[in-house]
């Protein structure tokens, strides 16, 4: 059987040998035109040349270079069919252009730390309603934007672009004319003026102000919070400022005002047909995201990127064939079958291997509703009250999963990200997101030690977790550093059962107490008759909630 699979994958290799030959001989071929041209404006350079860099390593046969450009050099250069162009600017005159949005931008009010009402800043945050005072009156005090006795006078910067002006213009709901202020040449004077000025407020671009190292604002400045609902106090939901992914996030889920987000475009003369244009496009919508907020900048939902890919997948993208590969059907063809023939051995050899080191396979199929009774809880795993489970494995390694429970509320996972293979994780840290849509929870670990592997099916299969939480939809598997200690703090299954029933009551006093002004007009979502629990009973819930569910639910002390 060994020697059968070694002659196996020894053709599969002279397969891809002959393919790979022929490809590069393609590759050889390519005229200059063949190369990808990508420019950018200014504040997208970084962002763009690490979209290049990305590409190019895992797609080394394609040619692609990043050129920095200015915004208003656009329009004269949006004229070849081969150049792709990413630039928050989408104010062009010729309209015939083809564009995309790839990523979302804001713009941010900052103000100097070392403001000497920094405290009453934080604490109250400045509504749009005081920040167009600074334009309606030639008086305005830091007083005036705080509701307080404080009368030190506000020094308002900018710099020369009409469409930024316009932009603070829209959200403050009053005539672009009326945007006066200290003026400057640009962004970086602007921020540097700030940081001198300890009674000094500007709007910028968050990815021109913002310190990805220290996830926060670069030293001298800080983002200025803002009362969204005007009511003279930054409320818990509205605290999104001291942290560069909480902030982002804000941007995310609309706790940020939707004036101030600018979206960034790809644009090109035409729609691209140029299949590396094509495929590279694709990759900045789908794996090229996870770039955005390291850059400063905010990722797109699920259903843009879907509007995305349709839009540039026509049908006759997928029945177009390059022609030098069309001396090779058969070999590519015998490739295809041979590497199929290997997943499916490889699957079911995994298959077997992880049915017998983690507990026997149990998947839930449970009806659309739940309570204490219908949960599945099976005997010899240790429960946490993070709502996880441990299992210890005959090698020493423990199996780490989410509970049923847990799985019934947040409904579908649609994504997850865990921690790598080698990373220490100390119990009650977190060392997990739950993702359904953009909607997140962060899951504590039930003990400590050393990551020795990660259920990477979760990658492209995140619904596992909630189809067979116990078996397929494992975690992590970790070596402990003090098992004896950790499962001194974990619920053995039989006592899991009656905790979870203390839990019940806790999910329901949540529901009827703690986020009623949410969804009043949706209890057919929360409850059936007779109050019991619907299945997915999150799914369908504001962001808000589930950030609420993850404080006063998973994080208080229960």
């Amino acid at each position: 059987m060994k020697t059968k699979i070694l002659i196996f994958i020894a053709f599969c290799i002279v397969c891809l040998s002959i393919v790979n030959s022929q490809k590069a001989l393609a590759y050889s071929s390519q005229n200059p035109e063949d190369t990808i041209r990508v420019f950018c404006s200014p504040d997208l350079f970084e962002l763009t040349s690490n979209w290049v860099a990305k590409y190019s390593s895992i797609n080394q046969g394609t040619k692609i270079k990043a050129f920095q450009i200015q915004d208003d050099k656009a329009d004269n250069l949006i004229t070849s069919e081969s150049n792709i162009y990413f630039l928050s600017n989408d104010n062009y005159k010729n309209q015939n252009i083809w564009k995309m949005i790839v990523g979302v931008d804001a713009i941010v009010p900052i103000f100097n730390s070392k403001n000497p009402f920094v405290n009453e800043i934080m604490s109250k945050g400045v509504s749009s309603e005081k920040m167009a005072q600074l334009f309606k009156s030639n008086t305005c005090n830091w007083g005036s934007l705080l509701n307080s006795s404080f009368n030190n006078p506000v020094s308002f910067y900018t710099f020369n672009n009409e469409l930024f002006k316009t932009d603070i213009a829209n959200y403050l709901n009053i005539d672009a004319s009326k945007i006066v202020g200290i003026n400057l040449k640009n962004e970086d004077e602007l921020i540097s003026a700030i940081q001198k000025d300890r009674y000094a407020i500007g709007f910028c671009k968050v990815a021109s102000v913002l310190d990805s190292k220290n996830n926060g604002a670069m030293q001298g400045v800080d983002l200025l919070p803002i009362d969204k609902n005007n009511n003279g106090k930054i409320d818990n939901n509205e605290k999104i400022y001291n942290d560069l992914n909480a902030f982002l996030r804000g941007v995310w889920i609309g706790k940020y005002p939707k004036e101030l987000c600018k979206n960034i475009y790809s644009v090109t003369s035409v729609k691209p047909s140029n299949d590396n244009a094509v495929a590279f496009l694709a990759w900045v919508v789908t794996d090229g995201q996870q770039y955005l907020n390291t850059n400063g900048f905010c990722d797109l939902p699920s259903n843009v990127i879907k509007s995305n890919l349709d839009n540039l997948y026509v049908k006759d993208d997928f029945v177009k064939t390059p022609t030098s590969w069309s001396v090779i059907p058969v070999a590519a063809i015998v490739l295809v079958v041979c590497i199929a023939l290997f997943l499916i051995i490889d699957f079911v050899v995994q298959r077997m291997k992880g049915s017998r080191s983690i507990v026997p396979d149990i998947v839930i199929d449970s009806p659309p509703f739940f309570d204490d009774n219908s949960i599945v809880v099976p005997d010899g795993l240790y429960f946490d009250k993070s709502h996880t489970w441990a299992f210890m494995e005959k090698d020493g390694v423990v199996g780490i999963g989410i509970d049923d429970f847990l799985q019934n509320i947040t409904g579908p996972i649609t994504r997850v990200k865990m921690k790598e293979n080698g990373e220490n994780v100390k119990k009650g840290d977190p060392f997990l997101t739950l993702i359904q849509e953009g909607k997140q929870l962060i899951i504590r670990a039930p003990l400590s030690g050393i990551i020795k592997a990660q259920n990477k099916n979760l990658i492209s299969n995140s619904l596992l977790i909630n189809k067979s939480p116990y078996s397929d939809g494992w975690i992590y598997r970790i070596e402990p550093t003090n098992w004896m200690r950790d499962i001194q703090f974990l619920i053995f299954a039989q006592g899991y059962k009656e905790w979870l029933k203390m839990e019940f009551m806790h999910l329901r006093d949540f529901f009827a107490v703690a986020v009623r002004p949410d969804f009043a007009d949706k209890t057919h979502i929360v409850l059936q008759d007779g109050g019991v629990i619907r299945k997915g009973v999150l799914k369908d819930l504001k962001p808000e909630v589930w950030e609420d569910f993850q404080t006063y639910f998973l994080d208080s002390p229960k």
